[in-house]
């Protein structure tokens, strides 16, 4: 009996399927591994200690939002960051 192939879809083609609602699911294992964002001119690595609670909650985070470590930290400092202009801005007024 011959054996059938299921065939493997393409990222393009799994995100149309997102796109049109489809369960896409099963194409996700949780298996990946993060892979860091390649070396770019102007970016600079910096260290940040975190207490274990805090670490903890981050990951909680990490976990809900299904996205790495460091972008959770980018995100909250970029909005902190807006936040204190924001908050400057209108104490100028």
């Amino acid at each position: 009996m011959p054996t059938i192939v299921e065939k493997i879809p393409t990222a393009d083609e799994i995100a149309e399927m997102a796109d049109r609602g489809e369960d896409i699911s099963k194409f996700f294992t949780g298996d990946g591994k993060m892979k860091p964002p390649l070396n770019k001119a102007g970016i600079q690595s910096v260290n940040v200690d975190f207490t274990p609670e805090m670490l903890h909650e981050l990951d909680d985070i990490v976990r809900k939002v299904n996205i790495s470590r460091q972008a959770v930290i980018k995100m909250y400092i970029r909005q902190a960051i807006d936040q204190y202009y924001m908050a400057k801005k209108a104490m100028a007024l």
